[in-house]
């Protein structure tokens, strides 16, 4: 799949003075739309869309202080419709404008260009499954809150302080099926999956059962899942689970991600330092 991914990078280079359509990446990367954007999130540190404007503002800047040509010329190149909206994006990555850049000689950033390698370090083997599931529901609290890729998520954190021990006691009894007990679910999450991008967190069960008052449901239709196990320091194992799974699983095994809710189930340590932990991501067989 990295050759692919790396064809995909090549496919941005030969187009970044044009439109690029994120379909016809997918299509040379051998992949789909919505699993392109989440594994080069997690290769590349960057969302997509990110990585193409960086790459468009870097060569945009050599053309700026080459001084050849005018700088709306070369904004229309480079996809602005208008010399402000240049101008703005600009100075949003160099920290000067284009005319000022140009005038001075200014020093410029640059985003350079990505290529994907597998580097084996000797890590010990992945633990997963892949379980065929019949439709499901997750019932339970609802919150909108941002996506933090590192450290303790505080909004999630004071959400699930405020629901009451009673609901979530009433809330585990509905739980009839893997994965038992209190789940964290998140959906609706941005393709790019860019820090503090939005998305919906369920703090609820797994069930068949309707909801009850005051609970809200998230209807899952059936579908193929990887059941990836950790145990480990919370939140480090647990969000280096993640990491890895779309760094170094995806890349090595004939499977994509789908769209769909990613479900975490934590068992934690008397001390709450560790934690036991099973991810539940929604995916389906690639062929290759």
């Amino acid at each position: 799949m990295l050759e692919r991914l790396n064809q995909a990078l090549e496919h941005i280079e030969c187009h970044l003075d044009r439109e690029i359509e994120v379909d016809e990446l997918a299509r040379v990367a051998g992949t789909s739309e919505y699993h392109l954007r989440r594994i080069f999130s997690a290769l590349a540190g960057i969302p997509l869309s990110e990585y193409i404007r960086r790459r468009r503002l870097t060569l945009a800047a050599a053309e700026v202080l080459a001084g050849r040509e005018t700088l709306l010329t070369i904004a229309v190149r480079y996809g602005y419709g208008s010399g402000e909206a240049f101008a703005r994006a600009f100075r949003a990555m160099h920290g000067i404008g284009p005319g000022e850049a140009r005038r001075t000689g200014a020093a410029l950033s640059s985003q350079s260009r990505m290529a994907f390698r597998l580097t084996v370090e000797g890590r010990s083997g992945m633990r997963y499954r892949v379980v065929e599931k019949a439709a499901f529901s997750v019932v339970g609290f609802k919150a909108r809150v941002p996506l933090v890729h590192a450290g303790p998520n505080r909004a999630i954190a004071d959400f699930v302080r405020g629901i009451a021990p009673r609901a979530k006691a009433l809330l585990e009894k509905l739980s009839d099926q893997e994965p038992h007990g209190i789940v964290a679910v998140c959906d609706d999450l941005d393709p790019g999956r860019a820090e503090n991008t939005e998305l919906d967190y369920y703090h609820g069960v797994i069930t068949s059962a309707a909801a009850p008052e005051g609970t809200t449901a998230l209807n899952v239709p059936a579908g193929t899942w990887a059941v990836f196990t950790v145990s480990g320091p919370v939140p480090q194992a647990i969000q280096e689970l993640w990491r890895d799974v779309f760094t170094e699983w995806f890349p090595s095994n004939p499977y994509r991600g789908r769209p769909g809710p990613e479900i975490l189930r934590t068992r934690l340590s008397p001390e709450k330092t560790e934690a036991d932990a099973e991810l539940w991501l929604p995916v389906e067989h690639e062929h290759r």
